[in-house]
This record gives structure tokens, C-alpha cells and sequence, in this order.
């Protein structure tokens, strides 16, 4: 796991700016499958966006903890009900913007 710093996070906030959500967390709340899809799409993705939508018993706060302890998966940021998400890909082709951020 890649600890980011100041520098890297701006890189990654600017990364996934015009990116729109690809998952979401509602009526069902945090469960185990979902953290496992979370971690599948890292490894294709690396980098992606996070909803909590209106319905859900979730707030950020506990998404973000949720996320950070079960997983390797990193938090970059937080606007309202969105959350930014960055984890290394575990395969190197997929690896993009992992390798810029270790160079920053």
C-alpha cells in the first residue's frame, strides 16, 4: 500500500474530477461483497468514485473507516456524498496511475 502524500493526493483529486461514480451505497449498507467488488475494481481501475445515495444509513465518516480497515484502499477525498478512492492494482498492466503517483 502506497502512502500517499500531499502532492500525490492533488494528482489523484485532479484525476477522477470529471469521473462519476462507480459504485453506490444504499438501502443494504456495508457488506463484505461489496468491499470484495470495491477491490475487484481497484485492480482494473486503481482509481474511482464512491455515491452514498439518499436512502442510505451510511455516512461518509463511516464509509471511509468501513473502507480503510477492511481493505488496502485509500480515501484521496470526500466532497459531500462522494468519496474518491486509490488503491495500487495488484497487476501490472493495470497499474496507470499508480506509477505516476510513485514518481511524484
Amino acid at each position: 500500500m502506497i502512502s500517499l502524500r500531499g502532492k500525490q493526493k492533488r494528482y489523484l483529486r485532479a484525476a477522477a474530477h470529471d469521473m462519476r461514480p462507480l459504485f453506490s451505497v444504499g438501502k443494504q449498507g456495508l457488506t463484505e461483497n461489496w468491499l470484495n467488488q470495491l477491490e475487484d475494481a481497484i485492480n482494473k481501475r486503481e482509481l474511482f468514485k464512491v455515491n452514498i445515495l439518499a436512502n442510505s444509513d451510511v455516512d461518509t465518516t463511516e464509509l471511509k473507516d468501513f473502507i480503510e480497515s477492511n481493505s488496502n484502499i485509500q480515501v484521496v477525498q470526500t466532497i459531500g456524498h462522494k468519496l474518491v478512492l486509490f488503491g495500487e492494482s495488484q497487476e501490472k498492466e493495470n497499474r496507470h496511475y499508480s506509477v505516476t503517483v510513485q514518481k511524484i
